[in-house]
């Protein structure tokens, strides 16, 4: 398997498929999954001739279960590290809710001169959490109930979590993938216990208001109308007005974990957005 070691001294397990002459499209997965989360992705963008990355944030996943830096700080700088070690140039970069807040935090302050587009899906940014400046967001009491359940038992819950909400299997008419949840859990329970409890602050508790700002790159926002883990309203259609160059998709009715139940939509989206 493929590692880098960070100036800290973790070790950040990484895939890299395809020509290394070829573009390079990285992807950031969300919490508390793994780089396993964009197989679809990876194989699909891997067929159309591209250079796929994808790496298990630090706590995840193969990646060091260390006892600190989880915190959007260090991801990004841990994404630096990879993209440094294999010198991706011209890269789209790929984040999926927390991923998307941690490839903004890279590609706002590391990765100016080595990224070409961004792309958000189900994204947290700008802030999740309510805090004065931020009245309409969730309140942090709702974090805690998360940050309980780890504790409490963690697998119960990392099942719980892709049966119900974060697919929409709760929603009346739609059909629970068992494969899809069973999956969910795996990729869960490879990681830390700490680092999954660590980074429900970090991807709730983060304000990217100032990196979204600082971004350059053309960025496309994509995030389902029936998002019941990161809504929409505080999430993608504030993210928009803060870009300099970012256009907002909305999809009717799909789920936060929409790139597995929709992929064949978002795959081509994204593709479409690489060849603009």
């Amino acid at each position: 398997m493929s590692y880098v070691t960070t100036k800290d001294g973790v070790e950040i397990f990484y895939k890299d498929w395809g020509p290394k002459s070829a573009r390079p499209v990285v992807f950031h997965h969300g919490w508390p999954l793994s780089a396993d989360d964009w197989d679809a992705q990876m194989l699909f963008f891997l067929s159309k001739g591209f250079r796929v990355v994808a790496h298990d944030r630090r706590g995840h996943g193969r990646s060091s279960q260390v006892s600190d830096g989880h915190d959007m700080d260090h991801y990004a700088a841990d994404v630096a590290a990879v993209t440094e070690h294999l010198d991706l140039r011209d890269a789209i970069h790929v984040g999926h809710s927390t991923g998307g807040g941690e490839a903004t935090r890279y590609v706002a302050r590391h990765g100016k001169d080595r990224v070409a587009k961004l792309v958000l899906v189900g994204a947290v940014p700008p802030i999740m959490a309510q805090t004065e400046s931020n009245p309409g967001g969730i309140p942090v009491s709702v974090f805690d109930e998360f940050r309980k359940s780890i504790a409490a038992n963690r697998s119960q819950y990392f099942l719980d979590v892709p049966a119900g909400p974060f697919y929409g299997f709760n929603r009346p008419g739609v059909k629970t993938i068992p494969g899809a949840v069973q999956n969910w859990w795996r990729q869960a329970m490879m990681g830390g216990a700490k680092a999954h409890h660590d980074g429900v602050k970090a991807f709730s508790e983060t304000d990217f208001t100032e990196d979204l700002k600082a971004i350059d790159a053309p960025t496309l926002i994509l995030h389902g109308d029936d998002d019941q883990i990161v809504p929409i309203d505080i999430s993608a259609r504030r993210s928009a007005t803060l870009l300099k160059n970012g256009k907002l998709k909305v999809y009717e009715g799909l789920p936060h974990g929409m790139l597995t139940t929709h992929a064949d939509i978002l795959n081509a989206d994204i593709l479409a957005f690489i060849g603009e």
